[in-house]
Order: C-alpha cells, then sequence, then structure tokens
C-alpha cells in the first residue's frame, strides 16, 4: 500500500467536503501535469492519500483519504463545458486520469507547510523542496509516519 499527497484548494474541494459525504466517492480528476499524472496512474485501490489545502489562508496537511478506484479516464478532457476540457485528447487515446478517492479522517489539527519544512526527515518530500509545484506526489512510508506523529 503507498502513501501520497494531493494538493487542493479547499474552495474547490477540501477535507470538509470529503467529511460531509464519508461514504460518497470523490473524483479526483482535472489534474493537467504529466508527471502529477503520471503518479495518479500508479495509485492502487487501498492507498492512502494526504490531503494538502493550499491557496487559502491556512496552508497544510488537513486530514487523509483512501483511494478507492484506480486510474480511469478522466471524464472532463472530454466535457466542452469543463474548465479541464482537452481538445487534443480522444477517447480512443486519453491524455489524462482521475482517481477515486473517499474520506477516511480529519487530522485533530491542521500541519502547516512551515512546520514540514523544519521537520527532519522530509528533506526530501517534494512539497517542501523549492520549486516543486506538483499537485500530486509520493510519500514514503518513513515521511508519513513522521507528518502523522505531529497530529
Amino acid at each position: 500500500m503507498a502513501k501520497w499527497l494531493v494538493k487542493t484548494e479547499p474552495s474547490e474541494c477540501g477535507i470538509e467536503d470529503f467529511a460531509r459525504a464519508p461514504e460518497q466517492a470523490i473524483p479526483w480528476d482535472g489534474v493537467r501535469n504529466y508527471q502529477a499524472r503520471n503518479f495518479l496512474r500508479e495509485m492502487d485501490e487501498g492507498d492512502e492519500v494526504f490531503i494538502y489545502h493550499s491557496s487559502c489562508k491556512r496552508i497544510g496537511i488537513a486530514g487523509i483519504v483512501g483511494v478507492v478506484k484506480s486510474a480511469y479516464p478522466d471524464p472532463t478532457q472530454f466535457d466542452e463545458t469543463s474548465g479541464y476540457h482537452d481538445p487534443k485528447s480522444t477517447r480512443d487515446k486519453p491524455r489524462w486520469d482521475a482517481v477515486d478517492l473517499k474520506y477516511i479522517r480529519t487530522l485533530p489539527r491542521l500541519i502547516p507547510l512551515d512546520e514540514l519544512k523544519s521537520l527532519p526527515g522530509l528533506e526530501n518530500l517534494p512539497l517542501v523542496r523549492k520549486g516543486n509545484r506538483l499537485s500530486v506526489m509520493p510519500v514514503s512510508e518513513s515521511e508519513w509516519q513522521i507528518i502523522l506523529c505531529q497530529t
């Protein structure tokens, strides 16, 4: 079972959205970066994922969700009314993928980015490295445990 982190703007889809409907899977779609897409393709059912709130007042890791459906073609790429529409993508050759995520839990407190940057053992976590803007990234088991110990 692998561990991951996904960045989101809570105004679009945050941990509170997952918590409101804990039995409902939410598609994680709209990823339009090839490296992040490739990480989505590596996700398997049962993997755990940190939800990281960005572009908001309180930036940091807010909760945990689980992968309940592995990668499949992202339907928004075919929807001409979607902001994530990709006219170069076809149903025969889709370029983008989505996964379905389901609520596990909200962390007792949000773990802010400044705190994550200061923790020994997280130096290689892409989130804390300068210039990394990926919205989907792997988290090693040791990094996962370090982060969980802060809750």
